[in-house]
């Protein structure tokens, strides 16, 4: 390619702050997918990843799409798949398959969309030292006008909008809103823009933790939480990772009495042996898969009797969606009344209304 821009290029990052700023901000809903820049010179399209890795197997379809751009072009956006009222981030994750085959039949059960939110070359144009709110101009201009699924993604200069935003969308699987100064420059790998988060807390049944790579016996590494379902059944639901070295080294002797018999009524006992056996058994705690990239996902069962308050952003299906902060442990509370029934149910928005705001 010989494009004013050339791949590969770090994005652009952003800091998470605690609440909407105030100021010369454009903002936009936060999407929940896969970060992209996309280069197109003439016939060669290239979809680049967040860490600079190709993405053109995996989405032919996209790419086939993305002949509708400009023939010299270079844009920063998130690679997303809607399905029914909302994002699904594990749909997305499903299309990253080795096998040839099974993508063509994903990218036609489940197709993708691109979502633009800035523009970083124009022909032979480099826009990244221009201010944001001309780049977005140019954006809306040059790229607005395509069909699905190609999206210029909504924006606002009012704060008061885009709080309705972060209030209504979530339901949609948008998490959060960005806040981009319209003066900024664009600054690969620099966290020069905000982003908002939803952060919610919950108490959760602690079943069992992972040995750090400090060393087992050493230092814990991360709790197991569940969640009980309707049924009565335990649910794994994520884990808490984020200790200091030394409340690492606390778990060790603050977990054990909890060690003691653990699998004779564990909930996951079935787990715990189908890893003996070698069998990944679903979506159990120590279960492989292609996300786990070969590491150490063997764990070690406690009873279900502890019960830690955790914080978390927002749910992936009846899991979270990202590792939950530990926040204190609920001596007062009962693991039984750990239910889904406490978690916020937020009103879906519906995602076609989104996308036609989108476009």
């Amino acid at each position: 390619m010989e494009l004013p821009v050339n791949p590969p290029v770090l994005p652009m990052l952003a800091k998470r702050v605690s609440d909407i700023p105030t100021g010369d901000f454009i903002f936009e809903p936060k999407w929940d997918g896969f970060r992209v820049l996309v280069f197109r010179d003439g016939a060669e399209i290239f979809v680049q990843s967040r860490d600079e890795k190709p993405l053109n197997r995996y989405f032919p379809e996209l790419v086939a799409a993305l002949a509708a751009l400009p023939p010299r072009i270079v844009l920063d956006g998130e690679l997303v798949i809607a399905q029914g009222d909302a994002l699904d981030f594990n749909a997305l994750q499903m299309r990253l398959h080795p096998a040839a085959s099974r993508v063509k039949m994903l990218s036609e059960k489940i197709p993708s969309s691109v979502v633009f939110f800035d523009m970083l070359a124009f022909g032979d144009e480099d826009l990244r030292e221009q201010p944001f709110e001309a780049r977005r101009a140019r954006l809306e201009t040059v790229v607005g006008p395509l069909a699905p699924p190609i999206y210029v993604t909504p924006a606002t200069t009012d704060r008061a909008v885009a709080g309705d935003w972060f209030k209504r969308f979530e339901g949609a699987g948008l998490d959060g809103v960005m806040a981009k100064p319209k003066t900024g420059v664009y600054e690969p790998n620099q966290r020069v823009m905000f982003k908002v988060k939803h952060e919610r807390e919950c108490d959760c049944v602690v079943a069992g933790f992972r040995w750090h790579k400090q060393g087992k016996g050493e230092a814990v590494g991360s709790l197991l939480l569940g969640l009980f379902d309707d049924s009565g059944e335990l649910q794994h639901v994520g884990v808490c990772a984020s200790f200091t070295n030394q409340k690492r080294r606390e778990l060790v002797e603050l977990l054990a009495p909890y060690r003691e018999q653990a699998l004779a009524e564990h909930p996951w006992k079935k787990w715990a042996e189908f890893a003996k056996d070698g069998d990944a058994g679903g979506r159990m705690p120590g279960g492989q898969s292609r996300w786990s990239q070969g590491k150490d996902l063997s764990w070690e069962p406690l009873r279900a009797e502890l019960v830690a308050e955790v914080a978390y952003d927002h749910m992936q299906g009846t899991r979270f969606r990202h590792t939950a902060q530990f926040r204190r442990w609920r001596s007062d509370k009962r693991a039984r009344d750990c239910t889904y029934a406490q978690l916020e149910v937020v009103p879906p928005e519906e995602l076609g209304q989104l996308f036609r705001a989108a476009r």
